[in-house]
């Protein structure tokens, strides 16, 4: 009787079984579409001296940052979209979420007494926001591009909240800018961290948008 041949993908699974579906097997695995692993979380960062508590923000803390009801003059500066999902560490959309973001103005001013120096703050921007993520963890906002504080590279500051429990805080960065290589904060990521907080544009039909997810 003729032995049977074995073509390219009997091969394979005759290695896979024989290294009993271990860690060659993750690596196959996530070739062929199921995840190898679970996915690394989002990494926290240091919240800084210029969260707007409730008593300090506007009235207005939609997601849209760039227009403030009741005023006719829009933000300054560069719009953009910046979305994305929140994730936990299984791939699985978490709804409900509370996702805020602030960041300074065009001037690189905040929105926080505590900011002193001799700047004028742009009114017509909001510098502070929030949206509450739907069933596919999605959240969704119009602000503008991050730009340079003093000590600084330009960043968003992002907190994520299931009620009043806080789950991250932390910064997304702009891809490639040059304060990233001496800023206190980006420097300490490792390059798998970096990449996952930061915020690289393309042109979609409404200007500029970035997508960033969280995993927490």
């Amino acid at each position: 009787m003729q032995k049977p041949t074995l073509n390219r993908r009997g091969l394979i699974g005759r290695a896979l079984a024989l290294a009993g579906l271990g860690a060659g097997a993750g690596a196959w695995a996530g070739l062929f579409g199921t995840p190898a692993s679970a996915a690394t979380g989002t990494p926290s960062a240091t919240e800084g001296p210029f969260y707007p508590k409730p008593s300090m923000r506007m009235d207005d803390i939609d997601n849209d940052l760039v227009k403030v009801t009741g005023r006719v003059e829009e933000a300054g500066g560069t719009v953009i979209r910046l979305k994305g999902r929140v994730l936990d560490v299984d791939g699985q959309p978490r709804a409900g979420l509370r996702v805020e973001i602030w960041q300074c103005d065009m001037n690189g001013k905040y929105l926080h007494p505590g900011d002193r120096r001799e700047v004028t703050y742009d009114t017509g921007f909001q510098g502070f926001g929030h949206d509450i993520t739907g069933a596919d963890g999605g959240y969704r906002f119009r602000t503008i591009m991050p730009t340079v504080y003093p000590g600084r590279t330009p960043h968003i500051h992002v907190k994520l909240l299931d009620g009043e429990n806080e789950l991250l805080t932390t910064q997304f960065y702009l891809k490639d800018h040059p304060g990233n290589a001496n800023d206190r904060i980006y420097s300490r990521l490792s390059d798998a961290e970096k990449a996952s907080v930061t915020m690289e544009f393309v042109t979609g039909e409404n200007g500029l948008e970035t997508s960033v997810d969280i995993i927490a």
